[in-house]
């Protein structure tokens, strides 16, 4: 150092005093990009290099002998200044970033790294401000794509609350009406809206699930199913829709088509419905075909489920083909305004049989119809495994009567749930078995009602009024807790908020079971049969039709 300067009277320091160094050290100095200073122990700017005319615009000259401070942003100062104090007791300083005022009033965003050596501070900055304006938009974006996750979320969330409400009355209600004596007439009728209810729903599902789908993790539900029996309801409804708009409507099996197999028969339906569905609304005359067959397994091949859909509709062409599977595409603009629809179904179609290890393919010429072929793996059940109702066991009613002899009664159940269609159906269900229901409307009248009696088993909706039901059961639980002679209750969630979270939230409250809704009359005595305690497998019969 040339001048020598008093480190207990650091402000005496000459305004333009040259540090001295070796040539070497000054040409770097000179060729430097980053912006290079030396200050001293008061914190004022002794030499600069070019890069700093080149990044804030002021001259060298302007620069040197000037307090840094002056410099800085008014709302940076604070920190600044306690990161050069740090520099003078630590002897480095590393990563800090502040604000430095251009000539023409602007700001830069420098990042430092500074060292003392002696009485003099040597620092180093980059200017970062394309950087750090990167990292911010980078940050709100990611915020504001996080608040619209959340709001659809939300959203999904309401909708399929919304949507499951009322169709939980539609299948209630046409479940209970099956269990009636009906004509072969009126039977046909109930069983084709339950068919179509229970095909809405699954749609719903994956339709407000829409993260699933995006991410390609759809659940399946591996059960055995009949398929002919299966089959005949869904086409029988689709017969009837084609029928009306005066459409010729035929349906074939293959020879392979027959038995049980193992898979998910409510997605193949979906998918096959989807396809019947299109197939009628862009026919305007002519016929609609469609053929079920099974090849049978070969070497070590399992059998492939065939499903043709031929139509002599619209048609597309080969540049719309292109397309076809996309989400949200039509074959061309004019579609959806004639037509409707959001274009999403064959996306999810298309989804859906590649998840079970198939494949679909399109053929079409404009003006002369389309067909579709859809090839899905199935596991046919061994001659062993196929005894037993088509449909799966039921739940004998008889098993829910608690209690033997004269003593013996129907289960005593607190309904608590807002809507009044969804206590109508659940009268109707369990009604038959002789159930004792106590029906309230939030909440908070479900806790009390529940602190003055004792009851077999607690139904809860989840979304009510004044209480909603993750807090009644929250309550329940602690007052069984508090007193000590009272056995634990079954609670089964009966909820519209159909998502995983929604089970999850409903399980951490202390529910035993989450029965998304629509409900089936199945669905819930099976439901309120696990809850209630084991059932013998002998009483598994078919008992509701």
């Amino acid at each position: 150092m040339s001048c020598p300067t008093d480190a207990r009277s650091p402000r005496t320091t000459p305004a333009r005093c040259e540090p001295a160094a070796p040539p070497d050290f000054e040409s770097f100095f000179k060729a430097s990009l980053d912006l290079m200073v030396i200050r001293d122990g008061d914190f004022r700017i002794l030499k600069v290099n070019r890069a700093w005319e080149t990044a804030l615009g002021w001259r060298m000259d302007e620069l040197e002998g000037q307090p840094m401070l002056s410099f800085i942003h008014p709302d940076d100062l604070a920190a600044s200044q306690h990161q050069m104090i740090r520099a003078l007791d630590e002897k480095i300083v590393d990563g800090f970033v502040n604000r430095y005022r251009c000539r023409d009033g602007s700001y830069r965003v420098f990042e430092w790294r500074a060292h003392q050596q002696g009485e003099l501070v040597y620092g180093v900055a980059r200017d970062v401000t394309e950087r750090m304006a990167l990292e911010a938009e980078m940050s709100a974006a990611r915020v504001e794509a996080e608040a619209a996750n959340t709001a659809k979320s939300e959203f999904l969330a309401n909708m399929s609350h919304e949507i499951r409400t009322p169709l939980n009355g539609v299948i209630g209600v046409a479940a209970a009406l099956a269990q009636t004596d009906l004509s072969v007439r009126q039977r046909e009728m109930v069983e084709l809206i339950l068919t179509s209810g229970q095909t809405l729903e699954r749609v719903v599902s994956d339709v407000l699930d829409f993260s699933k789908i995006e991410a390609g993790r759809l659940e399946f539900d591996i059960q055995p199913f009949n398929l002919r029996p299966e089959m005949d309801g869904l086409l029988d409804l689709f017969r009837v829709r084609a029928e009306e708009k005066g459409l010729e409507f035929v349906a074939a099996y293959g020879p392979g088509a027959a038995g049980r197999f193992l898979g998910d028969v409510v997605r193949i339906k979906q998918v096959l419905g989807n396809l019947l569905s299109n197939a009628i609304k862009f026919t305007a005359h002519g016929r609609i075909r469609a053929r079920i067959e099974v090849r049978e397994a070969e070497d070590s091949r399992p059998a492939e489920l065939v499903l043709e859909v031929q139509d002599s509709g619209i048609g597309f062409d080969a540049e719309s083909a292109r397309r076809l599977f996309q989400r949200f595409s039509q074959a061309d603009g004019s579609i959806t305004r004639r037509f409707g629809g959001t274009g999403l179904g064959l996306s999810i179609c298309q989804a859906l049989v590649q998840l079970m290890g198939g494949e679909i393919l399109a053929a079409s010429e404009p003006g002369r119809g389309s067909q579709f072929n859809v090839m899905i793996p199935l596991v046919r059940q061994a001659a062993e495994d196929m005894d037993g109702d088509a449909d799966g066991p039921r739940v004998e009613l008889a098993s829910l009567v608690r209690g033997q002899g004269e003593a013996a009664r129907g289960p005593r159940i607190l309904l608590a749930e807002d809507h009044l269609i969804n206590q109508r159906v659940v009268e109707l269900i369990l009604g038959p078995v002789g159930a004792v229901l106590v029906k309230v409307e939030n909440g908070e009248e479900a806790v009390r009602a529940f602190q003055s009696d004792q009851f077999d088993l607690v139904l809860m909706d989840m979304q009510m009024p004044v209480m909603d039901g993750l807090a009644a059961t929250r309550a329940i639980r602690a007052h069984e807790a508090g007193n000590a002679g009272r056995a634990r209750t079954p609670v089964v969630m009966l909820s519209a908020n159909a998502m995983r979270q929604h089970s999850d939230d409903a399980i951490a409250a202390g529910a035993d079971l989450h029965l998304a809704k629509p409900v089936t009359a199945a669905g819930l005595l099976a439901a309120v049969a696990r809850v209630l305690g084991p059932v013998p497998e002998d009483d598994l019969v078919q008992a509701t039709a």
